[in-house]
């Protein structure tokens, strides 16, 4: 691991006092620096809180907001809740994995700039269809409307 991510881990563990019961913490803080948990990280994480690698990964697999492969620089993701779903949310994704070139198992763009995932629910069913953007809500989208915002965010990069 480069001396820039040990320096980054070690500020983070030392924030929680080096303490192993701060962990889920630990991990989200590593995680929103580099939207997802790299191995050798993980692997620093373990020998410094001196916790078993197999445990953390345990951790980092049970909770669904814990990523162990790299996302993109939006990460986009489309409710598909009942109320998302009756007011056409398929549709919305069908789109973007047409426009973006992704599909059931590639979830991420080539250049790392999108990922698009589907939840349950985002809690805005009043809005639906609805999706988020680096937990931005977006309200009432159309396959269309969609589209032109994933056409202004690659302009700005």
């Amino acid at each position: 691991m480069d001396d820039c991510k040990c320096s980054l881990v070690d500020g983070v563990l030392s924030k929680y006092d080096n303490h192993k019961s701060h962990l889920i913490a630990v991990l989200q803080e590593i995680q929103n620096e580099y939207k997802y948990l790299p191995e050798d990280v993980l692997k620093y994480v373990a020998e410094k809180l001196d916790i078993n690698l197999s445990k953390i990964f345990s951790v980092a697999t049970f909770y669904e907001n814990f990523s162990l492969v790299p996302k993109g620089k939006y990460i986009i993701k489309v409710c598909d809740g009942t109320a998302c779903h009756v007011r056409k949310s398929i549709p919305i994704l069908n789109a973007m994995r047409k426009e973006l070139g992704l599909s059931d198992n590639k979830h991420t763009t080539d250049d790392m700039l999108f990922t698009v995932e589907t939840v349950s629910c985002l809690g805005a069913c009043g809005l639906a269809p609805v999706i988020t953007i680096n937990d931005k809500v977006h309200a009432k989208m159309t396959p269309d409307s969609t589209i032109e915002l994933i056409k202004t965010l690659r302009s700005e990069g």
